[in-house]
Formats: C-alpha cells, structure tokens, sequence
C-alpha cells in the first residue's frame, strides 16, 4: 500500500523546512519504500515563492490529492512577515484546512514553526510538541504542551505502508533543520530502518536521536 505524502508550501515558506523534507522521501522512494511524495497549495496557484526568494512549482492543490500524511513547512513568523506562517495563520484557511484533514485521519507533520500552523489548527491541544526555538513562547501560549526534543511523535495511531493513521491521527513536530531528522524517522517507520540508514548515508547526514515518542509502541 503506497502512503502519499503531501508538502502543503504557501507564499513565504522557508525552502528548508520543505524541500530538505522532500528530497529525503524521494531517495527512500527511489530505494523501494512505497511512497509518493508531492509538493501542493491550498488554492490554484502553479508557482510559489519562498521566504528566501525560491521560486518552486507545486503539482497541484491539496484539495486534489488524497494524502496519507501532510507536511507542513514554517517561514517568517517572528518577522510576521505579510507572507509566511504567520500571515497563513492569521488569514486561517490552511489552520481550517489542516484541522478538517486532521479529522479525516491525515497524519500531520510539521516543521519549524510549521508547529504554530498546527496549533492554530487546535490540532496540538493536549499533545507534546516542539517548534523553532524563537517561537517556543508563542507555543507555550497555546493548549500544546512544550518539550525539549528535535522530534516529537505525539501520534496517537500507526503510520505505515500497512496501516492507515487512526481516527485520533498521527501528529508530529520538528525544528528546522530537524526537518531532516523528522522525515528520517518518518522514513523508518514506513519503510523500515534499513532504508532510512540507506538514506542518511547517501544524504551524508547523521541523524540524532533525540526523539520524544509520547504513545507507547
């Protein structure tokens, strides 16, 4: 059973937090792990620019595509720049998007403050979660519970090639350049760890393993 990933980008997100991500999920789909990996918009627009001036063509809207899980990239929102993040979460339509996915038991992946868009969303009420390090006071403010870890896994459900997330859904969090560690540990929990130890060699990346897993296994 292949798991559609879907990295949801807006006017103002922050190129690592998406494309470090994706390209990890597209060595591990070019080593045999089931999975397709797309980069999408909440509206119709073909191209989106970046915080840093990227411009990235999107291959469609997320309402088009039927993800198994939703990663969702940070930008700009100790700037609360006019596009980023926190414009995102002040307009509320990706918050209200999520939030809908999120109940229809799409997992949720955020990275850097990507975590303030979840917590907008209500998506984080009551579980761990983690942020970019200049927003954990924003984070605080919120009903999520703040921990020290570069990864949290406050998922609630099982996400592999063989199971669908459940109905209480799958929910993790991650820094910025954490993004890479997230989406290893993402890889291995899908396609196993063989894979992901073939990615992190190839990526000359050295995964650290300061995982907080707040289910039990």
């Amino acid at each position: 059973m292949t798991t559609d990933i879907a990295v949801v980008v807006y006017e103002g997100f922050d190129e690592m937090d998406a494309i470090a991500p994706y390209e990890v999920f597209s060595h591990a789909s070019d080593r045999g792990c089931d999975l397709d990996v797309s980069v999408r918009t909440l509206d119709s627009a073909d191209r989106v620019t970046a915080s840093h001036g990227l411009g990235v063509e999107v291959d469609g809207r997320l309402a088009d595509a039927d993800p198994d899980l939703v990663v969702v990239p940070g930008g700009g929102w100790n700037d609360r720049a006019d596009a980023s993040a926190w414009a995102e979460a002040q307009r509320g339509d990706l918050p209200r998007a999520l939030a809908d996915l999120h109940e229809d038991g799409v997992g949720l992946a955020a990275v850097c403050t990507g975590g303030m868009l979840l917590a907008e969303a209500g998506v984080l009420d009551d579980r761990p979660a983690v942020t970019h390090a200049s927003a954990l006071d924003d984070l605080r403010e919120t009903d999520a519970e703040v921990v020290d870890a570069r990864v949290v896994d406050a998922s609630r459900g099982t996400l592999s090639s063989s199971a669908t997330p459940s109905d209480d859904g799958d929910v993790l969090t991650a820094g910025v350049t954490s993004g890479l560690d997230l989406a290893l540990y993402l890889v291995a929990r899908i396609c196993g760890e063989e894979v992901a130890e073939q990615v992190a060699t190839e990526i000359e990346y050295e995964p650290r393993e300061d995982v907080y897993v707040a289910r039990e296994e």
